[in-house]
């Protein structure tokens, strides 16, 4: 990563290329952390990112570095942030917390009356979440749309919920209410100046 910088920018289509690296790899980490996290197809890659729903983090070289996306329920009234992966070479340098800043406050500026919710089985994902003013809440507090339940039949703990009948699982559901929030918390811009000594990062188009 020597004297690389990291462009973090909401997706268009030229982004497709990166899509089946993206796939992939969101596979081969939850396989890794023996986690649950539901598959994504590369159709709903492209789609995220051709219709601007997508956050994606990439080198001056051209290197994928992380992805994350939402999605709206129930015409507008919820938007999942859901989807973040970053490549292992880019893990631990504090890229994740950018990208996932980033996809929050794309959401929030495009729906800002919208509930934004993330169901998570990681801390480092609900400790991020905790920082921009989410709270845990039980699942019957986020979107009833049948159509993001679907999206989790991928997962490997889908017997769970069902057996639970959507009430709970192995994820927990968090929150961000706007109504409930006075001013939206954002981390220090100091902290994210640089990942590492050689690697600096761009947030680019749209600063909302």
């Amino acid at each position: 990563m020597d004297n690389q910088i990291i462009f973090i920018r909401v997706a268009n289509f030229r982004d497709t290329i990166y899509a089946e690296e993206i796939k992939s790899e969101t596979e081969n980490s939850a396989i890794a952390r023996g986690s649950g996290i539901a598959k994504r197809s590369i159709e709903s890659i492209i789609e995220k990112m051709v219709c601007g729903k997508a956050v994606i983090a990439v080198t001056n070289h051209g290197e994928w570095v992380g992805f994350s996306y939402f999605e709206t329920w129930e015409e507008g009234k919820f938007v999942s942030n859901s989807g973040l992966i970053v490549s292992p070479k880019f893990r631990n340098s504090g890229v994740a917390k950018s990208i996932k800043q980033k996809i929050f406050k794309l959401s929030h500026r495009l729906y800002p009356n919208a509930k934004i919710f993330s169901i998570t089985s990681g801390a480092a994902i609900m400790h991020m979440n905790a920082q921009l003013g989410f709270l845990p809440v039980t699942f019957a507090e986020i979107t009833h749309d049948e159509r993001f339940w679907k999206g989790c039949e991928s997962c490997v703990n889908y017997d769970i919920l069902e057996r639970k009948k959507k009430r709970n699982c192995l994820c927990t559901a968090m929150l961000f209410d706007p109504e409930n929030i006075i001013e939206i918390p954002l981390y220090s811009t100091e902290k994210n100046n640089h990942f590492n000594q050689k690697t600096q990062f761009k947030s680019l188009q749209n600063e909302f």
